[in-house]
């Protein structure tokens, strides 16, 4: 348990950093991005708008604060974050005295890690990609962490994996379900896209046994003309691990960089080797899932798909 406090601590600043107690004023709203969809698009003209965020290699701040909802006495954390696709990322932080001091986190292509302070040394927490995902299913944390880049905004469409969809919800909203075969079985993913400007709002992860493993909410998206694209700078997300607490978090940015690294650090990318202590997450394996049925969606939550769409 003191392992998944520190990657719960962890998931939070893998997607923003953090170190400070300052407080910011609420973000104030874009200009609304501009009308590119029709009244109903097929799934062509939907994933050709969404794959726009393709032309983004490249996301950097040092503007963003984060808030961890399911650990209220933590401070609102300030943040930076350097992030280069497919797996890559680095951020280095220091946490207020109540947590600990000293972080070293990132993902390069093979592997991802988390470098944190134990006493007067460090531990290095790490695994392979692709071992990880070898066990989703009896992991500590719900999904690889490079799942999280998809909730700032960087959502890719494949056409060939969804099942249903687009249709338009109630709420204004288009609803599109695909599937992803992983070892351990078939995943759905469930996304909401706006319906004229065709960025992603909400996101949903289900399990094999249909558990909400994980979901993420975007808001206040500014649109980037020269990528084409719209970018959430404000996210919540929350992570439902097999064993433990919810892990939710709300993270507001308050610039990007584009296409470019706000470093020219050559090992950003590489994992550290100083720690005197290393533990390969694959061998932290929980022992016991909960219970199938155990979660229920809310009525504005999407369900997990059951032959049709509603």
């Amino acid at each position: 348990m003191r392992s998944l406090l520190w990657i719960g601590v962890l998931v939070v600043c893998f997607v923003s950093g953090g170190a400070t107690c300052a407080r910011h004023e609420a973000p104030m709203p874009f200009p609304p991005p501009p009308s590119v969809l029709t009244d109903a698009p097929s799934i062509a003209e939907l994933s050709a708008v969404v794959n726009r965020t393709g032309s983004v290699q490249q996301l950097s701040t040092n503007t963003a604060t984060v808030e961890v909802l399911t650990m209220p006495s933590v401070p609102r954390l300030s943040a930076t974050v350097n992030l280069q696709r497919e797996r890559r990322f680095r951020m280095r932080a220091s946490l207020p005295i109540m947590l600990g001091a000293g972080m070293d986190m990132g993902s390069n292509d093979e592997v991802f890690w988390f470098e944190v302070p134990e006493g007067m040394s460090k531990v290095l927490y790490y695994a392979d990609h692709d071992q990880y995902k070898q066990q989703l299913n009896r992991a500590v944390l719900p999904v690889d962490p490079t799942w999280i880049m998809d909730a700032l905004g960087l959502v890719q469409l494949d056409p060939a994996t969804v099942v249903a969809g687009p249709v338009l919800r109630d709420d204004g909203k288009l609803e599109v379900r695909s599937i992803m075969q992983m070892p351990d079985g078939i995943y759905q993913k469930v996304c909401f896209f706006e319906k004229s400007a065709g960025y992603v709002t909400d996101q949903f992860l289900y399990a094999p046994d249909n558990r909400l493993i994980a979901k993420s909410s975007a808001t206040n998206h500014r649109y980037y003309d020269e990528q084409q694209c719209a970018l959430p700078h404000r996210v919540e997300i929350s992570l439902t691990p097999a064993v433990g607490p919810p892990l939710a978090m709300k993270i507001d940015i308050g610039s990007y960089t584009v296409n470019q690294l706000l470093t020219d650090d050559p090992t950003l990318f590489v994992m550290p080797q100083t720690a005197s202590q290393a533990v390969d997450l694959t061998t932290l394996s929980a022992n016991v899932a909960p219970p199938v049925g155990a979660y229920t969606a809310e009525n504005s939550i999407a369900t997990p798909l059951r032959g049709t769409m509603r």
